[in-house]
């Protein structure tokens, strides 16, 4: 069976409408990363020295040394950098992305922290890259950290951020069953549920765009005025999304160490100053954004026919082309995904496998096709989506002289063309049908063999429309 694991779709072009508080236009959502004291240095039993996200852009590892100077660009982060963050935000819901030894090492800015009532949720055991871990060793420091943030901040974390993570970090954190939420995503501008087996999780998507880790990355910033007209324009851009009726999330990273620094700090003033300028902005905490959505929207399972094994698949979807399963038993060969779970993506599914078989096959297709207004629809003996499809176009209430009209041209239609006339009359009326047959009877083979293949899919289309999102 082929699947393709990710959610290319999302919530497609019908976002949900998030429902903030006091119908805020956009939820605005500050995180200040803590991870100094936690970064790789041999001081911490790690095997070499930092070098991601600090002044030393494109710094190398030092293998069994000390670099005083990262160091010292880490040190500046928890000694100046959050004190000054501390100063503008301590009256604001802020949240913390706490490294669990980071914190074990700085009570005085946990002690900070708390007394700011901002969330503390967990940014890892140790700041590193867990890309090539074993999924137990990783699984074993998120257990650990988990520990350690309890025992230093006095609560279990609500929510998670690895940051560097791997494939396997989302479902860890998601098998703990104690997170609100997850953060190790970046895919949407509004929180969504996933589903890891009987565990509904729900994901509170993160930013590296709105993050002042760019200034530590080339062709990043390169001053906080860059930043600032980045942050603006996003929140112009959610703003105004918002106020036509589709209220979003921003979230903005900080680090102690970065922004903190005197050159960038002004970017994150004025750029608060030009939030204040604007009415209906509901500041929060991704805890609280969290337990938000889970109220608002609540998860909604339902049988997604990607997870389907192939009998129940068949069975739920091998009418959808009349009396032909084996549209539907081809379909389920293909690489399905979260975008076939609804009814244009599943459609799209039975279309292809429909499209790629053998002449002979599609015409087998058409002709299990009943007559409009024929004799099994007279004798009720019609699928139940057929009837259902015949009496939304009146075929159900013919007078004796359109019967007598339609049944001509059924026997015409069909020795001329060797199958039944179809037509999806759900876009149409008993005027405009019979006037779609007159016209079409005339086709050549060819022609009209194309045309009957289209209204076949198109039915399709509407009946997968009563199943499925």
């Amino acid at each position: 069976m082929k699947r393709y694991p990710r959610d290319m779709y999302g919530y497609g072009k019908n976002t949900p409408k998030a429902q903030w508080p006091n119908n805020a236009k956009i939820a605005l959502q500050i995180v200040i990363n803590f991870e100094e004291g936690g970064e790789n240095n041999i001081l911490h039993g790690d095997n070499a020295s930092e070098a991601f996200l600090s002044e030393i852009v494109g710094a190398s590892a030092w293998p069994n040394q000390r670099h005083a100077n990262m160091e010292s660009i880490y040190e500046y982060g928890s000694r100046v950098g959050f004190w000054r963050l501390y100063d503008i935000f301590k009256e604001l819901p802020v949240t913390v992305y706490g490294v669990a030894t980071a914190l074990a090492r700085s009570p005085n800015h946990v002690h900070a922290m708390k007394s700011a009532n901002w969330e503390i949720a967990s940014h890892g055991l140790k700041w590193i890259d867990y890309k090539d871990f074993e999924e137990k060793d990783e699984k074993a420091d998120m257990n650990e950290a988990i520990r350690l943030h309890t025992e230093v901040t006095g609560s279990a974390p609500k929510g998670w951020y690895t940051g560097r993570s791997s494939e396997n970090t989302i479902k860890l954190a998601a098998s703990t069953g104690i997170f609100s939420y997850i953060a190790d995503s970046y895919a949407d501008d509004l929180p969504y549920w996933t589903e890891f087996s009987d565990n509904d999780q729900l994901i509170v998507p993160y930013t590296l765009d709105a993050n002042d880790m760019r200034f530590a990355t080339p062709q990043g910033f390169n001053s906080g005025t860059q930043f600032l007209e980045y942050l603006k324009d996003s929140f112009k851009t959610l703003y105004q999304e918002g106020a036509n009726g589709s209220p979003k999330m921003m979230s903005i990273g900080l680090h102690c160490r970065l922004v903190g620094r005197p050159g960038r700090f002004e970017a994150i003033k004025k750029f608060l100053e030009f939030v204040n300028e604007h009415d209906s902005v509901w500041m929060a905490t991704r805890e609280q954004i969290a337990d938000h959505w889970k109220k608002n929207h609540p998860h909604n399972r339902f049988e997604r026919p990607s997870n389907m094994n192939r009998e129940k698949f068949i069975n739920e979807y091998g009418g959808i082309f009349e009396h032909s399963s084996w549209v539907a038993n081809n379909a389920y060969d293909l690489e399905l995904s979260h975008s076939h779970d609804t009814a244009i993506g599943l459609h799209n599914a039975l279309c292809r496998a429909f499209r790629s078989a053998p002449k002979e096959q599609q015409l087998s297709v058409l002709k299990a096709h009943p007559d409009l207004a024929g004799k099994l629809a007279q004798a009720k003996r019609l699928t139940a989506e057929s009837t259902s499809e015949q009496a939304s176009a009146g075929m159900d209430s013919l007078t004796d002289h359109e019967r007598e009209k339609f049944t001509q041209l059924n026997l015409a239609y069909v020795k001329k063309h060797g199958f039944p006339f179809i037509i999806a009359v759900r876009d149409h009326n008993k005027a405009s049908i019979l006037n779609a047959f007159e016209e079409r009877i005339n086709n050549d083979g060819d022609t009209e063999f194309s045309e009957a293949c289209k209204q076949v899919e198109r039915i399709a289309e509407f009946r997968l429309m009563d199943l499925l999102p």
